[in-house]
């Protein structure tokens, strides 16, 4: 799990249960995306929510998950990590 601590102490990641997040203050966590299978079976994950892209479609929900979170660790993560709207808040999707 990559935390990125902005100048005014507040924490952003991409939400996972590695460590107890409750620990570091309190929480904001909103949805950054969507995996869901479309009609025939393939799933996607829709990134619109911070806005991304529509990645997939991939043969495995799974799949689907790992790009997620590789998009969002890559673009969403470093692109957010000074943020002075957060304010010390901890915040994570």
């Amino acid at each position: 799990m990559n935390l990125v601590i902005d100048p005014t102490g507040g924490i952003r990641c991409v939400y996972g249960e590695a460590i107890d997040l409750r620990t570091l203050g309190s929480l904001t966590i909103t949805r950054a995306s969507h995996v869901e299978p479309d009609e025939s079976g393939a799933w996607w994950a829709e990134l619109l929510p911070v806005g991304g892209p529509r990645l997939g479609p991939f043969a495995r929900r799974s799949d689907a998950l790992a790009a997620e979170q590789c998009w969002l660790e890559n673009h969403w993560l470093p692109a957010h990590s000074i943020d002075p709207s957060i304010s010390g808040e901890f915040s994570c999707l």
